[in-house]
């Protein structure tokens, strides 16, 4: 396929059908997906995430994807790792004279490669570590401003660990900011695939029951059950959080399943402003209604590939 575009992003909120969509442009101009989603490099952690990998099938021939399933689950992934990881990727892709197609919702992941952010790696800090052990979290959360005046990623102080390493993030930063790793430029097509808030909210709570129908807690229950800590699982918020603090005993099933699916709806609504963000400061984001038909919005997508 001819294109004046180096890679093609589909992104948009949760539950959009994001990732059958890649799948078939993928199959159609031959491509391969490169996955944009903060919690779906975790093996283990599938019906949670959403990695729905029947999605990479189409007519019979499994689409190769790229970043699902690359490191265990209780390790903390990064963007840093991401964006080292997806170059590798994308080198790979461009090699064997296939089109790379970035697919997720994740906005730090999908900025972190279309706006050339220059990244390093963190090394642990254990002077920095000790210091901070015993304090609280609001005293955490306290420092951390201190470094970045404002907090803009409210995962960032979830837990008491997770406030730990971001200050060590941030204190690294600030002492060591002459190393960088750049990405190269990005000619990305940019396509985001939403729905109308309602219909949206309803496709969320549906595909929630649907999850839990298909075993999440069990899921969950495996993971605490392999020795991760219920700490380490609610670091990864919405359905590992509440579905943990259901099997610890803190919340009722039914509490459990509201809390996480007002949760999820907030989380959209934050992916949205997020995406909104970007288009803002400069990104073009070309929307498709998800109610069209599945064929149009692959024709679309493989028009707009081939014009400027």
């Amino acid at each position: 396929m001819t294109s004046y575009y180096n890679m093609l992003v589909v992104t948009g909120p949760t539950a959009t059908g994001k990732t059958r969509l890649a799948a078939h442009v993928a199959a159609h101009i031959g491509g391969e997906i490169i996955s944009a989603d903060s919690r779906q490099v975790y093996r283990g952690m599938d019906i949670g995430t959403g990695k729905d990998l029947d999605d990479y099938m189409v007519d019979g021939q499994k689409i190769p994807a790229h970043l699902v399933d690359i490191v265990d689950a209780g390790y903390q992934y990064n963007v840093y790792e991401f964006q080292r990881d997806f170059l590798i990727a994308y080198d790979e892709i461009k090699k064997r004279n296939r089109f790379p197609i970035l697919c997720g919702g994740s906005g730090l992941y999908i900025e972190a490669v279309l706006n050339n952010y220059k990244l390093i790696g963190v090394p642990v800090n254990a002077g920095l570590r000790e210091s901070l052990q015993d304090k609280p979290l609001e005293k955490l959360t306290e420092i951390l401003k201190s470094y970045k005046g404002k907090l803009h990623n409210s995962t960032d102080i979830v837990n008491a660990k997770r406030a730990v390493r971001a200050i060590e993030i941030e204190d690294f930063y600030a002492n060591n900011r002459n190393q960088d790793t750049a990405m190269p430029e990005m000619d990305a097509l940019v396509v985001g695939v939403n729905a109308q808030r309602e219909a949206r909210r309803e496709r969320i709570t549906q595909r929630l029951h649907q999850r839990l129908h298909k075993g999440m807690v069990e899921e969950v229950k495996s993971l605490l059950d392999s020795g991760i800590s219920p700490d380490n699982l609610i670091y990864y918020g919405l359905e590992y959080k509440f579905i943990t603090l259901y099997i610890i005993g803190e919340l009722t099933f039914d509490q459990m399943v509201e809390k996480l699916n007002t949760a999820i709806h907030q989380f959209a609504k934050r992916q949205m402003t997020w995406f909104r963000k970007m288009e803002r400061q400069g990104t073009v984001i070309r929307w498709l209604d998800i109610n069209m038909p599945s064929g149009e919005k692959i024709e679309t997508i493989v028009r707009w590939l081939s014009e400027r």
